[in-house]
């Protein structure tokens, strides 16, 4: 990863990025056809993207989230830098306000570089990477953290999360079933390099070891509709085979995954659910950290860490496709 760092005086924009969503129902040919870009689209996709919308409701709340977590950073850098030291906007890929946009205002607010922020732990030149490429082209020089998957309050966070969770289930957390997932990509990426399954399995070790948990799963979820492999097992092939097994409950933690969004409130909230209903098992996942005080303050301390030079070396990007994104 190629990092543009400017040493000086003046304020260090903070760029928080995400995917973006469409904004309701109406909105999902835009929004397909902004994902899709040159390449024709498939109308059966397009409407399984409306009926997954209208089951989470017609609404996916990701814009609203990010937007406060970028403002709950600007306050949380401010009372420990001052104010208007660490200006913050957030951009998205693929709907207003977009990552240019974005940096064109920390422009406007005065910063003389950016540090870009991506709402997902865990780097690949598939997800990272290209908001990474997209930031570099805007009009301020700076660089995009590769990943943060292990900073320790995040961690700390995540370990509370499975608790809070494994409270409501009817059996000990002992006896449940664990899985920690992310969204898979294709399996290709594996013999390239690429630190992402890796990473992911980083997170769910640090994590159990807080929880002194001996026995879990890393799984995958939404892979892309597309002939090649993706990433397994998929979270809904560890449903079916834990309730073959005679498992008494399953958690699953999609620690990938930072705020509610399509792929937590209608993949795990709404098909995964079905699934373990119709098995007989008990089943529930972890909250999202969304825009919660505690995950503000991690990602203050990613900034800081940064900005000190001191990151965990496990966080940085390595080898094959990644050392290039």
């Amino acid at each position: 990863m190629t990092e543009h760092r400017v040493s000086g005086p003046g304020p260090v924009g903070v760029l928080v990025m995400a995917h973006g969503v469409a904004t309701g129902v109406d909105d999902i040919p835009r929004y397909y056809a902004h994902i899709r870009g040159e390449r024709p689209k498939n109308p059966a996709v397009e409407q399984e993207l409306v009926d997954r919308y209208q089951a989470i409701g017609g609404h996916s709340p990701l814009i609203e989230i990010t937007a406060d977590v970028a403002r709950g950073l600007e306050e949380e850098l401010a009372r420990r830098h001052g104010p208007g030291r660490y200006p913050v906007a957030f951009g998205f890929r693929h709907v207003a306000p977009y990552i240019g946009d974005a940096l064109v205002r920390l422009q406007a607010d005065g910063a003389v570089r950016y540090i870009g922020l991506v709402q997902a732990p865990h780097y690949s030149a598939m997800s990272v990477g290209v908001y990474e490429r997209a930031a570099g082209a805007g009009p301020l020089p700076g660089h995009t953290i590769g990943a943060w998957h292990l900073e320790p309050r995040l961690i700390r966070l995540l370990a509370n999360r499975v608790r809070d969770a494994a409270a409501k289930l009817p059996v000990p957390l002992a006896d449940a079933a664990v899985a920690f997932t992310a969204h898979s990509l294709p399996e290709r990426l594996r013999g390239t390099g690429d630190p992402y399954p890796v990473q992911l399995a980083e997170t769910a070790a640090a994590v159990a070891g807080v929880l002194g948990l001996a026995g879990y799963e890393v799984g995958w979820q939404s892979a892309g509709r597309t002939p090649e492999p993706w990433m397994g097992p998929d979270v809904l092939e560890l449903l079916r085979a834990w309730a073959s097994a005679g498992r008494r409950a399953a958690l699953v933690a999609p620690v990938g995954f930072v705020s509610d969004h399509l792929e937590v409130l209608y993949d795990l909230d709404v098909e995964a659910r079905a699934l373990a209903d119709a098995l007989g098992l008990p089943f529930i996942r972890t909250q999202s950290l969304n825009a919660d005080p505690e995950y503000i303050r991690v990602l203050a301390d990613v900034i800081d860490r940064d900005e000190r030079g001191d990151r965990d070396p496990r966080d940085r990007p390595r080898g094959g496709a990644s050392a290039g994104a």
